[in-house]
């Protein structure tokens, strides 16, 4: 699968361990940086980033990193045709796609530790949405909301 992943400052250490481990699970990953540590950067120019990769369809999902999560969530669902989750567990890293359709995941690196991302991530990665009537309907509505503006 190809990956777009980003962090900013605090989630650069987590993005780092990240990579070259889904590199070695035969996945290609598009890393959009942060590439050095800069405690004056911001989450949403890499969040926006990988959310403009998935949109564009270069990457398939997306992997944002920051301290919480929670401001890369945010920014990443301003992007159209963008659904991200904020995810510290294993069950929203598969529900949420096979519900929501869910194509990027948000990980609070300052949160969940290397072990329990890992985990995480390979259930998002690994889940497919479920095209049952209720949850495609529900995938409408969101949609519906978006366009709408």
């Amino acid at each position: 699968m190809q990956i777009a992943i980003g962090a900013d400052h605090a989630g650069l250490p987590l993005k780092e361990q990240l990579t070259p481990w889904l590199e070695s699970s035969g996945h290609l990953v598009v890393d959009l940086g942060a590439f050095d540590l800069d405690p004056n950067d911001d989450y949403p120019d890499f969040a926006e980033a990988v959310a403009r990769s998935v949109q564009s369809g270069q990457a398939e999902r997306g992997i944002i990193c920051c301290g919480s999560g929670v401001g890369a969530s945010i920014t990443a669902n301003k992007v159209s045709g963008v659904r991200a989750g904020l995810c510290h567990d294993t069950y929203s890293g598969h529900q949420g796609v096979e519900h929501d359709d869910m194509n990027v995941i948000c990980l609070g690196a300052r949160i969940v530790g290397l072990d329990l991302s890992k985990e995480i991530v390979t259930a998002f990665l690994g889940a497919s949405f479920i095209p049952e009537p209720r949850f495609q309907r529900r995938l409408d509505k969101l949609n519906r909301v978006e366009a709408e503006g």
